[in-house]
């Protein structure tokens, strides 16, 4: 299984700041890590393989899909899961929430409640079903943007900096869950290195430019080095 991913001389600039430049990128991988210091231009890439933001020159293709003309279809098959889950739940209870990332799928209502509860024991949400979404913790509130991304069965999850505010245990849990061979490709914007040095392959962008492309240890570990005085 492979990622498809192609972004030929992309640039991308937001307002009066050219955030990507000159970005050429060519990756079959399951899963990739995106890494790199604050400002680098790591959530704009992100933003772009999700199909949020368009580029300002050049070319992306993503799943074979250009995210230009091809925007509808690439949104039925990318999940994006973003740092801050409350930015995600929408409905009031755990249960209402998961079923509202199927809204699209006009599925037939035995087919949306069978896939709803499959996604909630999935991510052990399940004795969670009717709990406000408002109520859960931390770490349950990004399990839940989790599994609603997941109950849509993508080709590609997008997630950026999906660990940030969690602590050790629950990072844990959700990298598991990014990680795990299910049938989807993974593209993972984090500052968490062992989480990035755990995917097939890393990208390491510095000032809006690919600085390094490589095999994921490698890769973290030249990004590690670049801190050391």
């Amino acid at each position: 299984m492979t990622s498809d991913l192609r972004l030929a001389d992309v640039s991308v600039r937001l307002g009066d700041v050219d955030v990507l430049r000159g970005v050429d990128l060519a990756l079959d991988a399951r899963s990739i890590a995106v890494v790199g210091d604050n400002g680098s231009g790591k959530s704009t890439l992100a933003r772009l393989i999700g199909g949020l933001i368009r580029p300002t020159q050049g070319r992306v293709e993503v799943l074979g899909l250009d995210v230009e003309k091809d925007a509808a279809a690439l949104r039925r098959r990318v999940a994006i899961v973003f740092s801050n889950p409350d930015a995600q739940i929408i409905m009031p209870t755990v249960a209402e929430d998961v079923a509202f990332s199927l809204r699209a799928g006009r599925l037939p209502r035995a087919e949306r409640d069978a896939r709803v509860a499959a996604a909630l024991e999935r991510f052990a949400l399940a004795p969670l079903a009717d709990r406000p979404a408002y109520e859960l913790s931390g770490g349950q509130k990004q399990l839940l943007a989790l599994c609603g991304a997941f109950v849509r069965e993508p080709d590609l999850v997008v997630a950026d900096e999906p660990t940030a505010f969690l602590d050790g245990r629950n990072a844990q849990l959700i990298s598991a869950h990014l990680l795990a061979d299910s049938g989807h490709r993974l593209v993972v914007v984090t500052h968490d290195l062992d989480l990035a040095a755990r995917c097939d392959v890393a990208v390491r962008m510095h000032e809006g430019k690919v600085a390094r492309v490589g095999p994921a240890p490698e890769v973290v570990a030249a990004h590690a080095a670049s801190w050391r005085c």
